[in-house]
């Protein structure tokens, strides 16, 4: 990817996480989380979702499309102009679909047509996700703004964090899978394939558990999905070889058991009521920052700098730093604002490495600066 869309992203990224904080500083009715959220998994997440789809070095005028009109939805359903952020949601939806359908086709064949790779099926997938989400999303947002057909709580344009959130998990587990060499023996394509299905069925029933609002089957599929990554996990360590982007990504890895941990606690305090007075919130605003700038982010940095590996750097200080911020400075900047302030500075700081460091020569991948 070319630097000034590296720039872009970091800038949006480091914004993104700025709007998180914002209520801190600015009173009023306006949710800044949903800004946050939706500029890093829909804008920066969709958008290297097609860039990757389509596998050129350049960004497409589609491509580039989708990330104006993704920062124009982010806008737009920050400041609850519903009517408008669903046309431009629809736009989105179309803009993902043709992407999907030059590169794939209109019906998911690679689901279940043998000689395709996991690889191909999570990235189809992936793109297939990021449509359906946008057209749930757009549903949803006319329900509640017009049409008003039916009334929960639960299924409102904020559940979309989790649909906007899911597309990025996948087309990371697509770059992980495409690393790991052709699994030849039966067992092992029975688990890569039990992988793809275990991840994306456990997900879509999670979501439809969170809208029907059952806790304890949410706690069963959560306990399912922990399993299924720790196999993911142990087939990429196992199988790929010692690469630098592998670093990343193992750790990106260990973010997600990390969120499935702290996903079923805070489901379990839920059901627990005193507890969860005491500690959900603390929880929740742990998960979601370990999904979004541990997983989600190790995944997007890799595909921006796929074509740089080897990259000049001391990849184990780096990933520590990344685990510093998401682990303490960032939601330490929830409780005080001064920070706010340094784990913002810090995470830009971080994207500033892992965006410029500058390429090793090939060959050199040996090399102790990339330990």
């Amino acid at each position: 990817m070319r630097k000034r869309y590296r720039l872009l992203f970091m800038i949006i990224m480091v914004m993104a996480l700025g709007f998180g904080y914002l209520h801190l500083f600015v009173s009023g009715t306006h949710n800044f989380e949903r800004l946050h959220v939706f500029l890093f998994n829909l804008t920066c997440g969709g958008t290297s979702i097609l860039y990757y789809i389509e596998n050129g070095k350049r960004m497409s005028v589609r491509v580039q499309g989708f990330l104006a009109l993704s920062v124009v939805f982010a806008v737009l359903a920050w400041l609850e102009l519903f009517i408008p952020a669903a046309l431009c949601g629809l736009a989105l939806a179309i803009i993902a679909d043709t992407v999907r359908r030059d590169v794939f086709s209109f019906f998911p064949k690679e689901f279940f047509a043998s000689g395709y790779t996991t690889s191909t099926r999570f990235a189809h997938a992936s793109v297939l996700c990021l449509v359906l989400a946008l057209l749930v999303s757009v549903g949803v947002i006319l329900n509640n703004a017009w049409l008003h057909l039916f009334t929960l709580d639960t299924l409102s344009i904020d559940t979309f964090f989790l649909g906007f959130s899911f597309p990025v998990s996948l087309i990371t587990m697509s770059v992980m899978f495409s690393l790991i060499p052709d699994l030849k023996t039966p067992l092992m394509k029975a688990a890569s394939l039990f992988a793809f299905w275990a991840v994306n069925l456990g997900v879509i029933v999670f979501f439809l558990f969170i809208v029907a609002g059952k806790l304890w089957p949410q706690v069963a599929v959560t306990v399912v999905l922990f399993f299924t990554v720790i196999l993911i996990f142990i087939l990429f360590v196992k199988y790929v070889k010692e690469l630098q982007q592998k670093s990343f990504l193992v750790s990106g890895m260990l973010f997600l058991l990390y969120t499935a941990i702290t996903g079923i606690a805070y489901i379990l305090l839920e059901i627990m009521s005193d507890g969860y007075l005491r500690w959900g919130d603390l929880l929740l605003r742990l998960h979601a920052v370990a999904a979004l700038y541990g997983w989600n982010l190790s995944g997007l940095a890799v595909i921006y700098r796929r074509y740089d590996f080897p990259i000049r750097m001391n990849s184990r200080q780096l990933i520590a730093g990344h685990w510093l911020l998401v682990g303490v400075a960032v939601p330490l900047g929830d409780a005080f604002p001064l920070m706010a302030g340094v784990a913002t500075a810090g995470y830009g700081i971080f994207l500033l490495l892992m965006f410029f460091s500058g390429k090793l020569p090939h060959g050199d991948e040996n090399s102790p600066v990339i330990a």
